[in-house]
């Protein structure tokens, strides 16, 4: 009877070992937790909208007149 106890209790036991190792997602599934990928991640071309064109900066060899010039002025000169 007393043999019987132990054999009852240590089988308790190794369920319940087993049944907290199936409970931690991190010891079953590692793979779960990696970082979701874009679908457009391995794309070579990216950022590419067609019909849009960038403006052309103009070059003026003067200081006053240049358009870097234009724009501090109209932003802090008000």
């Amino acid at each position: 009877m007393l043999v019987q106890e132990k054999q009852e209790r240590e089988e308790q036991l190794k369920l319940k070992e087993a049944e907290l190792l199936r409970g931690n997602p991190l010891i079953n599934n590692p793979t779960s937790f990696g970082v979701k990928r874009r679908w457009d991640d391995d794309v070579v071309f990216k950022n590419q909208v067609g019909g849009q064109t960038k403006a052309q900066k103009r070059f003026i060899n003067d200081t006053i007149r240049n358009d870097f010039h234009k724009k501090f002025l109209l932003k802090y000169m008000k």
